[in-house]
């Protein structure tokens, strides 16, 4: 079954018409750029060993990609046909186990909707701050909007792209909303650095949801009030909060996991999600 599901991805992949919006995100962002800063990547902590077994039914799967290349996501198909789904964004680690995990808990409580995480480091995985650092400040923002786009497009020229990620995968989460265009549902992002151009902004057809950390020095409450600003200028929809925690409060293997904002966080991201993929 596993390796039918993998072989649908290639097919449907290869057959499916982009429709997305044309916009190139062809500069390394702030989130990126952050990589090259000693505080930064001494503010995350090593995450805890954690090995993930798919009990949904999850594959690793690929994809076409529009630079004539192939992408890579850990897939996880509804029971039943449907025209939702949801693209998850791994943190500056990579497309690792806990990701997997957070995929297979967003599938089990959204119901029937189809999840795809993306690999959006085309299959390395940092065990060390020091990799996290040069995957995220080394990646080609070229082939991450590549990736973007190959996964949209798996996912269907009909279908309804719902977004979520944390850290660097929160970023990747709004410009995946951005470049799905009308496909777009539904956006949440978790402390990642927001689209700043408004021009940019202005091409999103979804609404946001965006929960960020208020302990943290730089993707901190000024960031968050400028993004509202420029959400407002640029018409669109943005709910946010600000937990009373650190940067990657939310993710389990986190030594500074922070249990009560993440369960906040989890319901609210839950409630936004499922009053827009019915």
């Amino acid at each position: 079954m596993k390796k039918y599901i993998a072989t649908l991805a290639l097919v449907f992949a290869s057959f499916f018409a982009y429709s997305q919006v044309s916009c190139c995100f062809v500069k390394k962002d702030g989130m990126q750029l952050l990589a090259s800063n000693k505080t930064f990547i001494k503010s995350h902590a090593l995450p805890k060993p954690y090995h993930h077994v798919s009990k949904a039914g999850g594959v690793m799967v690929e994809f076409k990609t529009p630079d004539d290349q192939m992408a890579k996501g850990f897939y996880i198909p509804a029971d039943k046909p449907t025209e939702y789904t949801l693209l998850v964004f791994q943190e500056w680690w990579g497309l690792n186990d806990h990701i997997k995990r957070e995929a297979e808990h967003f599938y089990s409580t959204l119901g029937n909707v189809n999840v795809l995480a993306v690999d959006m480091y085309d299959g390395k995985v940092a065990t060390t701050r020091e990799d996290a650092a040069k995957y995220m400040g080394g990646a080609n923002p070229a082939r991450l909007e590549a990736i973007i786009k190959g996964a949209i497009a798996f996912a269907g020229p009909k279908a309804k792209i719902a977004t979520v990620g944390w850290c660097f995968g929160g970023s990747l989460s709004l410009k995946a909303s951005i470049l799905a265009g009308k496909q777009a549902a539904a956006c949440v992002m978790y402390y990642g650095m927001p689209v700043k151009e408004v021009e940019q902004l202005k091409l999103l057809q979804t609404d946001v949801l965006g929960l960020f950390a208020g302990k943290e020095q730089f993707i901190n409450p000024t960031v968050v009030k400028e993004f509202e600003a420029n959400m407002k200028t640029a018409g669109k929809g943005i709910q946010t909060k600000i937990f009373d925690a650190q940067h990657a409060f939310a993710n389990p293997s986190n030594p500074a996991f922070d249990k009560a904002a993440t369960e906040e966080a989890w319901g609210m991201a839950i409630n936004y999600f499922k009053a827009r993929l019915k």
